[in-house]
Order: C-alpha cells, then structure tokens, then sequence
C-alpha cells in the first residue's frame, strides 16, 4: 500500500491522518483515503473528480501530471503528498 500525507499547510483544512492506503493508481489511493475521510473529498477534488486548482500531488518527490483522472501509477513503496498549491507574487 502507497503512502499518503497531506501537508500540514492542507491539513489544518482537511483531516486525514498519513498513513498506507490501497490503490495502483493515485485516484484509487485517494479514493481509499477519501471513503473513511469523506470531507476532505470537496477540498481536494473537483465536482468532476480532478484535482482543484490550488492543489498539486507529488508521487516521490515528482508532481503527477494528470490532474484530470489522476491516472499517475503507484507502488506500495511510493510516497503521496497532497498539497495546497502557492501562488502569488
């Protein structure tokens, strides 16, 4: 099972403790963490099931790029960092 975290920065929002969730892809991770954690959906997905636009997940270390179906492959040795996104300027 994959390892999922939110950072903290996204988690004083959504709570879902880090922890291994099943999955081979990313959609199937959070869709896991998302069944125990039901709030924490609206905050990182869309109506349409893709990521919002202030978030960003990173798969070790490198961000996914389908942000649509969240398609990204995973292992149980990957690590899964769901993100609020920073702009400005």
């Amino acid at each position: 099972m994959a390892f999922l975290a939110f950072t903290p920065n996204l988690a004083r929002h959504v709570q879902v403790p880090a922890g291994r969730w099943a999955g081979r892809t990313v959609a199937e991770v959070l869709r896991e963490a998302f069944r125990l954690h039901p709030r924490a959906r609206g905050y990182v997905l869309d109506d349409a099931g893709g990521l919002r636009e202030h978030v960003t997940v990173f798969v070790n270390g490198h961000q996914i790029t389908d942000r649509v179906h969240l398609a990204h492959p995973v292992s149980d040795d990957d690590e899964i960092y769901v993100m609020q996104a920073l702009s400005g300027g």
